[in-house]
């Protein structure tokens, strides 16, 4: 697979300037035509898809840079997976702690909003 940057943005449902962002930050290395243009082989799907999950998920950029890279300096892939595990334990623990000040803040409203409805009531 070797796709243009307008086939790869469209095939993926990004903006070409996203994908020349994740260039410039050292995610994607697409190789170039005789002409100059950027052209996307089947390893840059493959990074990209990884790098949408992981945006996903909720990981920073530096994050995922250094996971994905990780598969590049062992390519056994067993630090990208140790990296990967750290990363999610972190995350579930982020969406955990959200979840929690949500449900908090969830019924502090429903309290509120039984308060204002016993005084229409009361003034009835």
């Amino acid at each position: 697979m070797v796709k243009s940057i307008q086939e790869t943005a469209a095939l993926f449902g990004v903006s070409t300037r996203t994908l020349r962002y994740y260039e410039e930050f050292g995610l994607l290395t697409p190789g170039r035509s005789s002409g100059n243009q950027r052209i996307y082989s089947s390893q840059d799907a493959v990074r990209l898809k990884l790098i949408l999950r992981g945006k996903k998920y909720g990981f920073s950029l530096e994050q995922i840079r250094e996971m994905v890279l990780l598969f590049d300096e062992d390519r056994s892939g067993r630090k990208q997976l140790e990296r990967s595990i750290e990363y999610g334990e972190e995350r579930i623990e982020e969406i955990e702690r959200s979840i929690r000040e949500f449900r908090l803040l969830k019924e502090e409203m429903e309290d509120l909003l039984v308060n204002f409805k016993q005084k229409l009531e009361e003034e009835e």
